[in-house]
């Protein structure tokens, strides 16, 4: 049915392109297989094509179907921006091809989320060469739960150290990569040319390069020496941060509370938070300095008395809070 599809919209073009082609497409959990890659291969090559996000996610493609789906990508036709193929049992078989697609000349992707895949650490290597590539235009780089190690650290460290690198935002939840695996990753962090500003791992926040505006540290043993650390760093002139999600709400309750701390946005979403830490929340919400506006609390045991104590918080006119989860 796919493949009808796509062919009466091919034989469409030269009387209506620009119906033939919308610029989004999402197929998530359609049941696909790597049949139906070279049809949608064949739209994206098309002269005409419009096509600007491909939404593939729970689809067994496989990485027979993902080489069908770059060779139309590494065409000069091809306008797509976004590519999401989370869960489509690519393994790092796959990587070679997107890399090649990542360094056309004529590629305009910027959004690419492989989350859910067993690329392993050989596959991101190779998708790190296409990163280095200075025509690859990649904004947003989706890695969660792909198998990966700390061998992964240094490939993606060079590859946001890249003199051309456009990543801004970087997500490696869900994988071992351990305190070694960061701490070769923080050498491209600290690099003058890396661009990132979102990030999902723990990195020096004072380092006079970082752009880095948000951090969550939900399901992570930091402990109270963690934490500390993190501290020194939210405390130099340097950083960036805007958003944090971490434990320790008592210690973090008192730096908000601080007339310095601008923070508008905490996320503490899982973080094994119970009733006992909602007071010091209401003091910060009620504290005249507070900047807070965003508070995510999500998945955790407040209950009832929980509630009731932040509500003192939310009632109190020096709150600035917009929205509460």
């Amino acid at each position: 049915i796919l493949f009808f599809i796509c062919s009466l919209a091919l034989r469409l073009t030269c009387t209506c392109s620009q119906l033939a082609f919308p610029h989004l497409c999402r197929l998530n959990t359609c049941h696909l297989t790597s049949g139906c890659c070279k049809a949608l291969s064949s739209i994206l090559s098309a002269e005409h094509s419009h096509l600007t996000e491909l939404s593939l996610n729970y689809n067994c493609l496989d990485d027979s179907g993902l080489g069908l789906l770059c060779e139309g990508l590494k065409t000069k036709n091809s306008k797509l921006e976004t590519l999401r193929l989370s869960q489509c049992k690519l393994t790092s078989g796959c990587c070679e091809g997107l890399s090649l697609a990542l360094s056309a000349a004529h590629s305009h992707l910027t959004e690419l989320k492989l989350s859910d895949n067993n690329l392993e650490d050989s596959g991101v290597r190779l998708l790190c060469e296409g990163l280095k590539n200075p025509n690859c235009k990649l904004e947003t780089f989706r890695l969660s739960s792909c198998g990966l190690t700390a061998g992964c650290g240094a490939p993606l460290s060079l590859g946001l150290s890249a003199e051309h690198s456009r990543l801004t935002e970087l997500v490696l939840g869900n994988n071992n990569l351990g305190d070694s695996g960061v701490k070769l990753l923080y050498e491209g962090l600290r690099n003058k040319n890396c661009k990132l500003e979102k990030r999902v791992l723990f990195s020096v926040l004072s380092d006079e390069h970082s752009h880095l505006t948000e951090l969550w540290l939900g399901y992570n043993k930091l402990e109270d020496l963690g934490v500390v650390l993190l501290c020194e760093g939210l405390r130099n002139k340097s950083c960036k941060l805007e958003k944090l999600g971490a434990f320790c709400v008592h210690l973090l309750c008192e730096g908000l509370r601080d007339k310095n701390c601008k923070i508008e946005k905490l996320g503490l979403t899982q973080c094994g938070l119970t009733s006992g830490c909602c007071e010091d929340l209401s003091s910060t919400l009620s504290a005249e300095q507070s900047h807070l506006t965003e508070l995510y609390l999500n998945n955790n045991d407040l209950v009832d008395l929980g509630v009731h104590l932040l509500s003192e918080g939310l009632m109190n006119k020096n709150c600035k809070l917009e929205k509460l989860e």
